[in-house]
């Protein structure tokens, strides 16, 4: 390379030193904008997790003191304390307030909490699901009809909890002298491939019971 080839070469690259130069003192601020953005907004959603765990565990720990308390209505006046930040705990809460008040002879009281919890839009299939199926079992002044209307609802929305609720069918069909229906559903949960041992083991013996052989699917 000839000296003067070197020469344009040094000072091209100079020339663009003092252009990159340039060009950072001009425009720099954003990069360093944008790397405070990022630590910043990372910072921020660590400090909004842990502040979601720390309410999430102060509740825990509310719903844990409200639950030792001596009698049932003690318990339900407690749990009517805890301070709740999301749905779900408050209806974890309520149902909890529910199974205290069925407890202490207020089953009527438990079922309006529980259907307040059910028709709650709010709230993931699940808690609904939960909170109406023991609502229908607690709701005496529950026509039979509705009740059957209701735990129809659940067998045929493939709820989690739809075996359970076979159940109480089959249970109803007994009550009402319908044999053949009650172990037509009773083998119905047996053969269910997601029927768990507990369920299964008294699904059996009310068969057993009826004068029918229990089948295992």
């Amino acid at each position: 390379m000839s000296q003067t080839d070197s020469f344009i070469e040094e000072v091209t690259e100079e020339v663009r030193r003092d252009r990159l130069f340039r060009l950072m003192r001009k425009y720099g601020w954003i990069a360093v904008l944008v790397v405070l953005l990022v630590v910043g907004g990372a910072a921020w959603n660590e400090w909004r997790k842990a502040e979601a765990e720390a309410r999430a565990q102060a509740t825990g720990d509310a719903i844990i003191a409200a639950m030792q308390a001596d009698a049932p209505d003690a318990r339900v006046d407690a749990l009517a304390t805890v301070e709740t930040h999301t749905p779900g705990a408050q209806a974890v809460v309520d149902m909890l307030r529910a199974a205290e008040l069925a407890q202490d002879g207020q089953a009527g009281e438990a079922a309006e909490l529980l259907d307040r919890v059910a028709t709650d839009g709010a709230l993931p299939d699940i808690y609904r699901d939960l909170a109406g199926f023991k609502a229908t079992l607690l709701a005496d002044a529950l026509p039979a009809e509705e009740r059957r209307l209701r735990l129809e609802a659940l067998v045929a929305s493939g709820s989690p909890l739809r075996l359970q609720a076979q159940e109480q069918l089959a249970l109803m069909d007994i009550e009402a002298g319908a044999r053949d229906a009650a172990i037509e559903r009773l083998q119905k949960i047996m053969d269910d491939s997601e029927v768990t041992p507990g369920l299964q083991r008294r699904a059996s013996r009310l068969m057993l019971a009826l004068g029918a052989d229990s089948r295992a699917g």
